[in-house]
């Protein structure tokens, strides 16, 4: 198994002390997270996108070419890149951009986001989002592929024999299907041969497992071998300590103060107590021998190789975050890469 550290790029008052960090600090901090996981030896670092509060990530070309100049081997993951927003070719010119300055270590896992404000922000309706995805993502392909395009369709205007620069350094690059609750996303993913990339963060298992086995099905459906196809899966929460005891009395309060945060918003907690959580959930909770078998029971159901965990401290000090990141890195890492295979992820560069 593979794993990525993760961020959404949130801009949240801390949820014990209700201090809110300048924007300045916040992405310090999130480019601090990627230089440990890079220290630490997670394969990639995840930078979401997000055109609304309270998110600080809707310019993740930016933010992953300056987390690519301080480091040198962590791939750096979107997650996701909202296509149904951008205008493909000028999410090409950026992210083939960003593939040269990383030196190709870029991923990109694509998806039609979510958010009323940030659609309105861009025009986007619940009729044409995942028209607009399914477009965005097919141009964007050839783009990557081919020194010419000759292109029409409904939402941007058309190209005729157009060459856009610069021309990628990865070719073709690998591209996710970020899928959430939709089998838009899961039926594309499967018709180009792509890997998916579950949520797996709201809910209990069973929706996204339905989701994964629908998109193995359609992957057999377009003559695809059973074998080939690739997944990845989120979590909702991140702390491990020696003894679980320890985990969950300190992580209480930061759950519940998200907990009163959501009901705050008018939302309904799905999982409204941390043990319920725990033990329906994602979030990753306890002991390292406790974190190490529910990740096993989730690749039962999803049958992933690659899972991402937070970055951030999330209400953790510093101190804490450090040693749950290096404990993951020592005692459930390297058991997980050893049970549960996983594909090398590409090595950058032409093929």
């Amino acid at each position: 198994m593979k794993f990525l550290a993760m961020t959404l790029g949130f801009h949240l008052p801390h949820p014990l002390t209700g201090e809110l960090k300048p924007v300045t600090e916040r992405f310090r901090d999130i480019v601090a997270a990627a230089v440990v996981a890079e220290e630490l030896g997670f394969d990639g670092f995840a930078f979401g996108e997000r055109h609304e509060r309270p998110f600080l990530s809707s310019a993740p070309p930016v933010v992953l070419s300056h987390i690519a100049a301080h480091t040198s081997t962590i791939r750096l993951f979107t997650a996701v890149t909202t296509l149904s927003l951008l205008d493909p070719v000028r999410a090409f010119e950026d992210y083939s951009t960003l593939d040269h300055l990383s030196g190709g270590r870029l991923e990109l896992i694509i998806g039609k986001g979510n958010g009323a404000a940030q659609a309105q922000l861009f025009h986007v309706t619940d009729q044409d989002q995942w028209d607009r995805n399914r477009e965005g993502y097919e141009l964007f392909r050839r783009l990557w592929r081919e020194d010419r395009v000759t292109w029409s369709g409904r939402f941007r205007p058309s190209l005729t024999d157009a060459e856009v620069l610069p021309r990628p350094l990865q070719r073709p690059i690998r591209i996710w299907h970020g899928s959430a609750t939709s089998k838009e996303s899961v039926e594309l993913a499967a018709r180009y041969g792509d890997p998916l990339f579950s949520a797996n963060v709201t809910n209990p298992v069973e929706p996204y497992a339905e989701l994964v086995a629908y998109y193995r099905e359609r992957w057999e459906h377009h003559g695809r071998d059973p074998a080939d196809a690739l997944v990845g899966a989120g979590s909702a929460g991140y702390y491990a300590t020696p003894r679980s005891q320890d985990a969950v009395e300190t992580y209480r309060p930061i759950f519940d103060a998200r907990v009163a945060f959501l009901r705050e918003q008018g939302l309904d907690p799905v999982f409204p107590t941390l043990e319920d959580a725990i033990e329906r959930g994602s979030i990753l909770v306890g002991s390292p021998q406790q974190i190490i078998d529910k990740v096993h029971r989730y690749h039962e159901r999803l049958g992933h190789e690659v899972m991402h965990v937070s970055a951030e401290a999330d209400g953790l000090t510093g101190a804490q975050h450090r040693a749950s990141l290096e404990l993951f890195q020592s005692d459930i890492a390297p058991v997980l890469r050893k049970e549960i295979p996983s594909r090398p992820f590409p090595t950058g560069g032409p093929s």
